[in-house]
């Protein structure tokens, strides 16, 4: 695929943990795992913007694009 989730290096960038984000955002641990691992084939816009919220970035900083990918 194409696009590329480095949400794990936004979450080390701001030392917050998997389940700190899960509770802020309100999602469970295990689809943040989902969504660090890029096992999933699309994120609502509402969830999007809470981790930016929560991580004080843009979609940008969270989701990368690899044209040869």
């Amino acid at each position: 695929m194409a696009i590329i989730v480095t949400l794990d290096v936004m979450l080390a960038r701001r030392k917050m943990r998997s389940k700190e984000l899960a509770e802020i955002v309100g999602i469970t641990e295990q689809n943040v795992s989902l969504l660090k691992s890029g096992k999933v084939k699309g994120v609502r816009f509402e969830t999007l913007d809470k981790i930016c919220h929560a991580l004080d970035c843009t979609p940008a900083d969270i989701l990368d694009f690899d044209p040869e990918g």
